[in-house]
This record gives C-alpha cells, structure tokens and sequence, in this order.
C-alpha cells in the first residue's frame, strides 16, 4: 500500500497497544515503524540498476513474517534497553506496539496484487491476494481520522474511541473487499466456464482506488482476455476481449534468467510481445490493455535462439486522469463493448 496508509496503520496499531498515557508517543513510534519495510528501496536501488531485479526484490526480506518479529524483538529490546522508560515502563504493551506495526505492514502490502514476500528467505510465489488496490481513500480515511483525533486527544478516552473505530472501520472496508472479490470471481467463473476457459489461470483485482469496478484476466493458449465486472451497474454475463501474446517466444525463452524471474514473481501472469526482434514482457496484474505499469525489454532474438539483454523498463504511456475518468465512468454504467481496452469481444450475451 501507499506510504501514507501504512503510517496510519503503524501509528493506529501501536497506539491501540499502549497505555493511554504513552500514546502521543506510540503514535510517532507506529507511524516510523509502519513505513520502515518500504525503505528496502533505499539499498536495493544502491546493488543493481537492473529493473527486473528491482521490482522482485522489494517486498522481500523486509516483508518477511519470518524476519520481522526478530527485528520487532531487536528494536523493543534496545528501547527498554536504553529508551526513556516508556518501554520499561510497559514492557508487554510496547513489544505488542512494535510488533505489530512492523508485522502489519507485510500483511497489508498482500492484500494487493504487487506481490509480498511473506515466506522469504523461502521462495513460493509471492502473495498478492489482491482485494484492494495500492491506493484506496475508503480504506485510508478511517485511520488518518482516528490517528488526528487521537494525537489532539492524547491520553483522554476520546482518543482510545477514534483509533478503535478507525481499526474497525478499515477492517471492515478489508473484509468488504474480499466479499466483492468473491461475487466478481463468482460471475468470472460461470463467464469463462461458458467460453471454455473453466481451467484457465486467472486473477481478479480492482481498479484504481475503489472496490467497486473489478479487472479479470484469465491466460488461454494464444495470450489473454480481459473483462471487467461493476457491482454497481452490471447484470448480465460477464465479457471479456481476447488479446493475444506471443505464447511462442516466451516458451523459447523461459530459459532466460530474467523471464524465470518475472515468471516467479507474477506467477505466469506475462504478456510477450516482439518489437524489431526484441522480447518485451509486460505484468498483466497491473495496468490494463493497452497501457501497463511494468513492462521490460529481456531478450534479442539471435540464431541460434534468445539470448538476455540487459533489462530495460518500457515507458508507460497511461494517461493517469483519463483512467481514472474512465474508471469512474465504467463503475455507473455497463458500456455495449466489454470493458475499457480494445480487443476482440469474446462472450458477449
């Protein structure tokens, strides 16, 4: 999530552990330990200039649920340690403080599609349980209210009542999106089952800033489609448009150290394109047709088959207020055409 939501979750959790004459300072405490995982760009940017690495690589080691507690444990043992007796003061309170605002954040950061490293330094694909996308008001607004009510409040009850309800309110949002998901996914399925794609690898995530209009895409033989479901304004079947994928040079190049990489991360979910004899993989997970967040040029056609190039990172040519026009629009109404891209229409009713 942004940086500014995972602040107010650290500062929220951190201050609902403390005693309420320590909140004021568990509040500056949770918001520092809340954003601390997001610094792994600082070192990861320093070892490589290579983008495929640098994507993989954050939402690693300092995501981990395995990493974390002992970092957690290290930070509370120093402040009783050596601190100015809050810590010492309430030993119990603050370790469950720093606990969980570190832990929280990993958490969090896999209720989108990016991908988080829970498990590291154990490799399984990364979670992305993707319910919520990287910036959500309706999620965040609940939390910043409660921490400004709290920080004017310090110690009174007031305080205490604005953070819980603001904790409540945000999780609720969560459990509401995971709801909307499954009614999604339940229309994807019945669609897609019709098509003959029932077995198809697929995901499902919302658009921009809302859980209102969802994106699913499903692999097939030949690439992709991609459909859009509204739980507002539809009420038909759901449809898709078809995309295609060069399927041939990706399996060609699956060898290839930096497609295995990208593969790992997005679990399969690529698009290939070849551009003048180079292999351009874009992550099908974030963006939508035509215009994709990440999307690398890996590989030169040679010979005797693809050989690696140095990543690079394709420019994005996403017009950010035009899709978000576009969102809004489409999350009120059902267009004739199937969703927001331009591809052959596939399962229309």
């Amino acid at each position: 999530m942004d940086s500014l939501t995972q602040i107010v979750l650290g500062a929220s959790v951190a201050a609902a552990a403390v005693p309420a004459a320590h909140r004021r300072a568990a509040l500056l405490a949770g918001a520092a330990l809340g954003t601390l995982p997001d610094l792994d760009g600082i070192p990861v940017a320093l070892m490589t200039d290579d983008p495929v690495l640098r994507m993989t690589l954050h939402r690693g080691l300092t995501h981990s649920l395995l990493v974390l507690p002992l970092v957690a444990a290290a930070i509370w043992w120093l402040f009783r340690r050596f601190g100015n007796g809050r810590v010492a003061a309430s030993p119990a309170r603050w370790f469950w403080a720093i606990q969980l605002a570190l832990v929280t954040h990993p958490l969090l950061d896999a209720f989108t599609v990016y991908g988080t490293q829970l498990l590291w330094p154990f490799t399984p694909p990364p979670a992305m349980w993707s319910s919520v996308f990287i910036i959500d008001p309706l999620y965040t607004v609940w939390l910043l209210i409660g921490v400004l009510v709290a920080a004017c409040a310090g110690p009174r009850l007031l305080g205490k009542r604005a953070i819980t309800a603001g904790l409540v309110l945000s999780t609720a949002y969560l459990g509401w999106s995971l709801v909307a998901k499954t009614l999604v996914e339940r229309e994807a399925e019945r669609a897609l089952v019709a098509l003959g794609l029932g077995d198809a690898p697929r995901f499902s995530v919302p658009m921009p800033a809302n859980t209102l209009l969802w994106r699913v895409v499903a692999m097939t033989d030949v690439g992709y489609v991609e459909g859009f479901r509204s739980l507002v304004a539809d009420r038909g079947p759901m449809r898709f448009s078809a995309y295609r994928s060069d399927v041939e040079a990706l399996q060609e190049s699956a060898h290839l150290p930096a497609v295995q990489r990208l593969a790992w991360f997005n679990r399969g979910f690529m698009g290939a394109e070849v551009i003048d004899g180079t292999l351009q993989l874009s992550d099908l997970r974030m963006g939508n047709e035509p215009d994709y967040f990440f999307r690398f040029d890996v590989a030169q056609r040679a010979d005797t088959g693809w050989t690696s190039i140095p990543p690079v990172q394709a420019p994005m040519a996403r017009d950010i207020g035009n899709t978000w026009s576009a969102t809004w629009a489409r999350i009120w109404q059902e267009p004739a055409t199937p969703g927001l891209g331009t591809g052959e229409a596939v399962g229309s009713p």
